[in-house]
């Protein structure tokens, strides 16, 4: 399996998460992420350090699928419950 952190990058600021809820969180990170034409037709896996709400690996996943990508799985090294 390669790694290829460059398609998918964070394309506007946002406020740390940690500060919001469920609600504020999804909506912070809404639009923050675009992914490369490259992911078109790929199954793609995106590792995070930990998932919470998981406001922030939906949006990447949103964007993974907009660009063409065939499947988005997540890892996560920890959970947070």
């Amino acid at each position: 399996m390669a790694v290829r952190p460059r398609w998918l990058a964070r394309v506007r600021d946002t406020q740390p998460q940690s500060d919001l809820g469920a609600t504020e969180r999804r909506a912070n990170v809404r639009g923050a992420f675009a992914a490369r034409v490259e992911v078109a037709g790929r199954h793609v896996v995106v590792v995070d350090d930990v998932l919470t709400t998981g406001a922030t690996v939906a949006e990447c996943a949103r964007a993974l699928r907009a660009a063409g990508a065939a499947r988005v799985g997540v890892v996560a090294v920890a959970r947070v419950l």
